[in-house]
């Protein structure tokens, strides 16, 4: 038998193993599959197929005995995820593995990135959702390093699978262990363009009415803890920790203008961003707020930076003419005002806790 047609048996082997769900490695599967072939992988290690080649195999196995169904099954697997991202927006969730390539097979998971410093920051929004799951911590020896995962396993039609790994990887290039490169990732809004793409009669209406239940005070507690061990450059902020002059900011704001509910929640939450991203934390934060702020207040938080250079007049002829346009223009010149104020040290300040318990006060009181 020749190299290649060896090769694809081997693989066709192997993808059966996995398929089956006999095995959930490559490398494993790849191995047993030589191995039942009377192939000597030790010695001919080039017979062996790439992790590629195996997924591919998988991929023809599917289509052959699924057909129509693997592709509504492929549809249901997304929309369920996308449920389950929008209620972890402020973990900033990424969608990876076959539910996002396509590449599912029998019995397949839904994997899903999720980051946060504290993992009872998310069991506590599964808990308040009703979620069934288990937490397990799996320690990994690869190339002589071991390393600690945490994994939380969702209960549900389809398991899903959430790995947490600490804010500051957000960004993070994670490899591929079929190709070596850079994985595929999908966040909350990527996954609904590649919905809305590839399957545009699903009905995503009823997990739309799931998202509108979500208490946005929810989610702004839990980007506002972290900001508590956000060390801050003195020069500029010499108050201390972001927390710290992110309730400063609420203060001053709901003291100036206290009948104004969105620009004293832009206040509070401007520099959530700087727990998730040091770098381009207004557009971290916007990211992890999405869906939870109205029109004004996403102007007001994704437009503070700029209102700082408007300020200091660093800020481009074009921007600035932008910025004076905008209906918003004079409270984001407040947010400015209060943001540059939010600096002093030995203030008295509230807790997170009061601070929302007080918007949440104003919205009762506006739809009264």
């Amino acid at each position: 038998m020749s190299d290649n047609r060896l090769r694809r048996h081997i693989a066709i082997v192997a993808a059966r193993l996995m398929y089956e769900r006999s095995e959930k490695e490559y490398f494993t599967a790849k191995r047993k599959a030589a191995a039942q072939l009377g192939v000597n992988f030790v010695r001919h290690p080039q017979e062996l197929p790439s992790n590629r080649e195996i997924r591919d195999q998988v991929q023809v196995m599917a289509r052959m005995i699924e057909g129509d169904n693997r592709v509504r099954k492929l549809e249901d697997m997304r929309v369920r995820a996308l449920r389950l991202m929008r209620l972890l927006a402020a973990f900033n969730p990424r969608l990876i593995g076959s539910t996002l390539t396509g590449h599912i097979r029998k019995g397949s998971d839904i994997d899903i990135h999720v980051f946060s410093n504290e993992t009872g920051a998310i069991t506590d929004v599964l808990d308040t959702y009703g979620y069934e799951y288990e937490v397990e911590h799996k320690r990994v020896i690869k190339h002589n390093h071991e390393r600690m995962f945490t994994h939380i396993h969702v209960a549900g039609t389809y398991t899903c699978e959430l790995t947490i790994y600490t804010r500051d990887l957000v960004n993070y290039t994670f490899k591929s262990s079929i190709t070596g490169t850079a994985i595929e990732r999908a966040s909350i809004a990527e996954l609904e363009q590649l919905i809305a793409r590839e399957h545009p009669d699903a009905d995503t209406s009823e997990e739309a009415e799931t998202v509108g239940a979500v208490d946005p005070l929810l989610i702004w507690s839990l980007l506002l803890a972290p900001l508590e061990s956000v060390g801050q450059d003195p020069v500029y902020h010499p108050e201390g920790d972001a927390l710290y002059h992110s309730l400063q900011a609420f203060e001053l704001a709901r003291e100036e203008v206290p009948y104004d509910q969105e620009l004293i929640t832009a206040a509070l939450l401007h520099d959530v961003g700087k727990a998730i991203d040091a770098h381009d934390h207004v557009s971290a934060g916007l990211e992890a707020l999405e869906g939870t702020l109205t029109e004004r207040e996403e102007f007001l938080i994704g437009h503070h930076m700029a209102a700082m250079e408007y300020g200091d007049h660093t800020l481009g002829a074009r921007a600035r003419a932008e910025l004076e346009a905008s209906e918003w223009f004079d409270d984001l010149m407040t947010l400015r005002d209060v943001d540059n104020r939010a600096r002093r040290t030995g203030v008295e300040v509230c807790t997170v806790e009061e601070a929302l318990a007080f918007l949440k006060m104003m919205d009762e009181e506006s739809r009264a």
